[in-house]
Order: C-alpha cells, then structure tokens, then sequence
C-alpha cells in the first residue's frame, strides 16, 4: 500500500525523554506506570480559572513536579469537581463566571463533605480587602497574579504539608496575623 498523501498533523510531543540506547522489550511502559505513580505522589490540586492560559501555567508546573492536576473554568465546574473528586488542595480564582470563587469557598466550608479541602485563592485582585475576605470565607492563603510558579509550588507544598500535620489553624491564625500587620 500507498503512504496517505496530504497534510499530515504534527505528533503530539512525549513526556518521557527518550535515551539513545536501545532497551529492553516493554521498558517504555514501565516507565509511564512509574510516571502516573510520582503523578498522584505529591497530590491532586484542583486549579479554578476562568482564564485557560493561567489554567495551562499552573498545570505545566504542578504535573512538572509531581501533582496530578484538575481544571474548572467556573465556579458549578469547580463545586462539582471538588465534592466528586475530592482533590487535596484547589487553587481558586476570585473572578468566575456564574458563581465567584467567594461563594465557591463559602459553598465548600459549608459543607461536611468538602470543608476541610484546603483553599488557596489565586487571583488578579490585589486589596488587602480582597486578601481578608478570602481569610473570612476559610482560605488558607491568598497569591495574587502575576505569580512565581517557583513561588507558587512552595506555598502548595507548605500548606499541604502543614494540614496534613493538623496545623490548619495555625495557618489562618498566621495570616491573619500578616493581615492586620501594618
């Protein structure tokens, strides 16, 4: 047979580095089954923007170092993710269409099955008032864009690390500390 003629749609890029030694029968398939473990290693951070391009900055940089990530565009995407998926943390804009991420965190600490997901907002809006009310709907933190993706990733890491240690209080109490330090 023929090759196809016409234009042809340029392969997808792999993950994996290939090295330039051959190897074994089935070694690139033992090499994804361990990739998919470091994936959900380090945990799953659902990402809430309505703006795909930082969706995409987020994800590139979470997956790159070992996060499994989830994306909602809204704030209904964001609520029913959260409460069938159950991530370990969710970075949540302010400025959503449909429901705002105020009442998606308000929505998610009132509910059993969702409250102790930790929050981190991420978001355009820089005013202290902004940064308070996201401590007052139950936050654990607040970055604001643009952001450090270095910057980001360490502050995912901290917070995870220190409720996984029952040090969510102590978390919101620091905050709130930094809040009202002139």
């Amino acid at each position: 047979m023929s090759p196809a003629v016409g234009p042809q749609r340029p392969r997808p890029r792999a993950r994996l580095r290939r090295s330039c030694c051959p190897r074994e029968h089935g070694a690139r398939f033992h090499a994804a089954e361990q990739a998919e473990s470091r994936s959900t290693a380090e945990g799953r951070i659902l990402i809430v923007d309505d703006e795909s391009s930082i969706r995409l900055v987020c994800q590139l940089n979470l997956d790159a170092v070992g996060f499994q990530t989830l994306e909602a565009a809204d704030g209904e995407t964001a609520l029913a993710l959260a409460r069938a998926e159950q991530p370990d943390l969710i970075l949540l804009d302010v400025m959503l269409p449909g429901i705002d991420g105020w009442r998606v965190a308000e929505e998610l600490a009132g509910s059993p099955e969702t409250r102790e997901i930790p929050i981190l907002f991420l978001s355009a809006r820089s005013d202290r008032s902004d940064e308070e009310r996201g401590h007052e709907v139950g936050g654990l933190g607040y970055i604001t864009k643009p952001f450090d993706p270095e910057e980001l990733i360490d502050r995912i890491r901290d917070v995870l690390e220190r409720t996984t240690r029952g040090e969510r209080e102590a978390l919101r109490r620091e905050w709130r500390e930094r809040l009202q330090s002139p």
